[in-house]
């Protein structure tokens, strides 16, 4: 029977970053996946480019990071986005900065990420086990002792690191192996469900395709509940699909979407965009006035290319219902506020989002009440560490996720390197 002080289960971003930290301090760490090769997700991140983390401030980052963000603080405290930076900076790996504070490797390829990330970990001396899927955490007397594989051999340690992920984009290896193990220490596994993920709706003019493949600039996206509150509202960028509305800013919605659904217990939930976030009601129906009175005697259909995508056109003149042959010259002062109003809010009714495996993130998980923010230890089960997305912890695409990954990832490897000295 092999021993290790530190076993790793999992070799994506949290995974590695544990392998690291572990080593780091001193530990005999061993790193399990069930796959043939490590970082796949890391590989895939970013576009293929690897977007490593994001320079905001502590509390943006935060606020960046809806699913149970705050309880990041004593992780980033550890190990924070300027630590992330410093190590692959000290690992060779140029960095720069992109819009949204996001961090990219100058090189442009998530490859160089990851072959520096493996490196890393070899070089502090990490065995690696790949091809080897756990079949589970052994506990006895209350306590980690080690994992089995599916292969039947045992591997005894006092502190095992669960980082195997969710079960979004489930073909780099992330399919839910963790929750299980979790529970069977006692833990509560929150209820899991996609976010930033594309919107479904079953709107006619969605699934008609006439709008299919148009992306929308610097634009508005907003949540709203069936009592007329806003939800939420997000801005950028955003594309009409045959299915829905997906792009940065439908991704980020999404998961307010099913809260609204789950409050209110509706299936259906009115979202709008206001194509011009820059100007309020009265400046969007001057700059509307203006644009007609440019060509008093063409017909409204034509004078709004000027304004408005060409494509999107025909729905809001079937939406306000105004005749697109009406002349600038003819329009009233009502069907003026009438559409100039629309411009501002485009109501689209949505119905629910696509499925997990199509999400780039995972939301609900390990339930955080049950694990100690300072250590990443599990409360229930002494030499058990949890770390990157299995925990109840989601955020927005642009960074984020992938700096509570390396940060939880850190903080777990550390503090369960110190279990073989207690």
């Amino acid at each position: 029977m092999h021993n290790y002080d530190v076993i790793v289960i999992g070799g994506g971003p949290s995974g590695l970053m544990a392998s690291v930290a572990a080593a780091e301090h001193g530990a005999a760490t061993l790193l399990i996946d069930k796959g043939a090769k490590l970082g796949r997700k890391l590989g895939i991140s970013g576009g293929g480019r690897c977007n490593v983390t994001n320079v905001k401030e502590t509390d943006e980052l935060i606020a960046h990071i809806p699913g149970n963000g705050r309880f990041l603080h004593s992780a980033f405290g550890h190990f924070n986005n300027r630590d992330i930076i410093a190590f692959f900076e000290g690992l060779g790996i140029a960095l720069k900065e992109e819009d949204n504070g996001r961090m990219f490797p100058v090189s442009d390829k998530a490859a160089s990420v990851v072959s520096a990330l493996i490196g890393k970990v070899r070089s502090l001396g990490v065995q690696i086990m790949t091809d080897s899927p756990v079949r589970e955490v052994v506990y006895e007397d209350g306590a980690v002792k080690g994992v089995r594989l599916t292969s039947g051999t045992l591997i005894s340690s006092s502190a095992v690191v669960i980082a195997t992920g969710g079960k979004s984009v489930p073909q780099t290896g992330s399919t839910g192996d963790g929750y299980p193990w979790a529970e069977a220490a006692g833990h509560t596994i929150t209820e899991l469900f996609p976010t930033e993920v594309p919107i479904l709706s079953g709107e006619e003019w969605i699934k008609s395709g006439e709008l299919q493949g148009l992306s929308l600039r610097d634009v508005t996206l907003t949540v709203w509940n069936p009592k007329g509150k806003k939800v939420i509202a997000h801005r950028g960028d955003m594309i009409f699909t045959h299915f829905g509305l997906s792009g940065p800013i439908a991704l980020r919605c999404s998961q307010f979407l099913r809260q609204v659904q789950r409050k209110f217990d509706v299936r259906t939930v009115e979202m709008s965009i206001d194509l011009f976030p820059d100007l309020n009601p009265q400046e969007m129906e001057t700059e509307l006035q203006d644009k007609l009175a440019l060509e008093p005697r063409k017909a409204i259909r034509n004078s709004l290319k000027n304004l408005l995508p060409e494509r999107m056109i025909p729905l809001l003149l079937t939406k306000s219902g105004l005749d697109g042959d009406l002349t600038g010259h003819h329009m009233s002062k009502a069907g003026l506020q009438i559409l100039a109003g629309l411009l501002k809010r485009v109501p689209v009714n949505v119905n629910g989002t696509r499925s997990l495996a199509e999400a780039f993130v995972t939301g609900g998980g390990v339930h955080l009440k049950e694990i100690d923010p300072k250590r990443m230890e599990s409360k229930l089960m002494p030499g058990l560490f949890f770390c990157g997305e299995v925990l109840d912890i989601h955020g927005y695409t642009g960074g984020y996720n992938i700096t509570a990954a390396f940060s939880t990832g850190y903080t777990a490897g550390k503090h369960a390197a110190e279990i073989r000295n207690s």
